[in-house]
């Protein structure tokens, strides 16, 4: 790929063995550049969850190296918020607690939170329920609040585990809008996880394809800029041929089975 600007996170020939001894990433290299919204596809444990791992600084890479030649401060997991698959809300707590919490985590108090909670609900459309309980919401309003906490951080980097997998078509459709809506006003850099070829097509700038276990990038493909996109891109010609581009390099990389 041809690189415009310096890359907010680089990876750089990283291997990621495990205690267990399973090799899950092998020679991996990958630059995300700010602004771009990268989605990794490829088979089941090939090792994309443990890519968004490494760059938030949760596990360590065996080999290689993690570079951040474009983040603003020295600590630059404070630009980091991620979205993990599982909402993971605290059934205890109300809404505005659940998205208050990595700020309270970081010394914040409710008090000086509250303009940072009113503001992340409203991007996600999520006003009106600051003091309802996780099991008074629908899965994707879940969801939204999982959006809203991580939005919280003002993070530059965004980086989301396939968080719309357990939703129904109706609300995954939504969500990608909604996701697409909150990186065009926010500005941030999105990496995310999917399983979904289609998903995949109409979000990215960019879809980084994975080989089989241990995972590598094996091909990338460029999406359409969110600019550019007529209203009904799903229903149109381009989005069809990236699905389709997508779909064939992905099958080169399922195992092929035996009788």
């Amino acid at each position: 790929m041809t690189q415009l600007s310096p890359a907010l996170v680089s990876l750089r020939d990283v291997t990621k063995v495990f205690s267990n001894g399973v090799t899950a990433l092998a020679g991996f290299n990958l630059d995300v550049v700010a602004g771009e919204f990268v989605s990794l596809l490829g088979p089941s444990g090939c090792g994309k969850s443990t890519v968004l791992r490494l760059i938030a600084g949760l596990a360590q890479p065996t080999e290689g190296s993690i570079t951040w030649p474009g983040a603003t401060g020295a600590d630059h997991r404070g630009e980091i918020g991620f979205v993990f698959q599982d909402p993971t809300l605290m059934p205890w707590s109300s809404v505005a607690d659940n998205v208050w919490l990595p700020l309270r985590l970081r010394g914040v108090s409710k008090r000086d939170a509250r303009d940072r909670i009113a503001e992340s609900l409203a991007l996600v459309g999520l006003s009106d329920f600051a003091k309802a309980y996780p099991r008074e919401l629908s899965g994707g309003m879940r969801m939204r609040v999982s959006i809203a906490r991580a939005l919280s951080l003002k993070p530059r980097l965004l980086l989301m585990d396939e968080p719309f997998a357990a939703l129904d078509e109706i609300a995954r459709f939504r969500l990608n809008d909604d996701l697409l809506r909150l990186q065009g006003e926010l500005r941030c850099t999105v990496v995310f996880v999917t399983h979904s070829v289609y998903e995949s097509a109409y979000l990215s700038s960019r879809v980084a394809i994975m080989s089989g276990r241990p995972g590598r990038i094996v091909a990338e493909v460029r999406g359409e800029r969110r600019a550019e996109r007529p209203k009904d891109f799903r229903a149109g010609a381009r989005y069809a041929e990236l699905s389709g581009r997508i779909s064939r390099i992905l099958l080169e990389q399922a195992p092929e089975e035996r009788p």
